[in-house]
């Protein structure tokens, strides 16, 4: 609380971040600038099904997921397709929300579905609200997870 008379400060503005771990070469931190400023940006115009308030029609700005797990180097053998179809993706919101990809729906040579970290949403940066998971390819809403804290990448339990 402030004393009378004295000028009134907004708190600084806390910029979310998310991890990049696992089965990785390179664990990362990045916030929303940087994933805006560290990758090219795609966008995404996408309807989906939201089971509390019905049809969503949103754009979304920024980088593939793809890319960016790949610049934190995934212990796979790249050239393998085989070795790196047994990896996976899990993401987790600051919601609580979870989701797990395979690595195959975004690998170019499988699925190549466009999965985005965005950075915008329908023109405003997230800088504060966090990055939100986009899978332009699904019809329902359920892994668009907003807010993401980590994103987990790894050989399926088993497949080591």
């Amino acid at each position: 609380m402030s004393r009378p008379g004295a000028p009134h400060r907004a708190p600084a503005t806390q910029l979310a971040s998310l991890a990049v771990l696992g089965d990785v070469g390179r664990p990362a931190t990045l916030t929303v600038p940087d994933l805006r400023d560290g990758w090219k940006q795609h966008r995404a115009e996408v309807v989906f099904d939201c089971a509390t308030s019905g049809p969503q029609h949103h754009v979304f700005e920024g980088p593939l997921l793809r890319e960016v797990a790949l610049a934190s180097y995934p212990l796979f053998d790249t050239r393998r397709r085989k070795d790196r179809s047994r990896f996976a993706l899990a993401v987790s919101g600051g919601d609580g929300h979870h989701t797990v990809l395979a690595w195959a729906e975004i690998d170019a040579d499988f699925g190549d579905a466009p999965v985005l970290l965005a950075t915008r949403l329908d023109d405003e940066d997230l800088d504060a609200a966090g990055s939100q998971l986009v899978v332009p390819v699904d019809r329902c809403g359920a892994r668009y997870i907003g807010a993401i804290t980590r994103v987990w990448v790894g050989a399926w339990p088993g497949a080591r």
